[in-house]
């Protein structure tokens, strides 16, 4: 695990306090799974590659030189069904 700063409003803060009291989990356990659900909707295809990439040339050429495309689109042009 790393350890970060964040920076919370205090009303947020307080309210998390409190329901992590009643939860019985930590503000860093709540901080964490709300951190994981946002990834888990927010990372697409691109940001997927990036994460998955070990080799930063081969990452940055990728970034600029290959055109993304849907998923959908990709299988309707080998002719697969979606």
């Amino acid at each position: 695990m790393k350890r970060v700063n964040v920076i919370l409003e205090t009303d947020l803060y307080d309210r998390a306090r409190i329901i992590g009291f009643i939860r019985k989990k930590s503000l860093s356990e709540i901080v964490r799974d709300a951190l994981r659900d946002w990834l888990r909707t927010h990372v697409d295809e691109r940001a997927e590659l990036v994460l998955s990439e070990k080799d930063e040339r081969e990452l940055l050429r990728i970034l600029a030189e290959d055109d993304f495309v849907p998923l959908e689109q990709v299988k309707k042009s080998l002719g697969k069904k979606t």
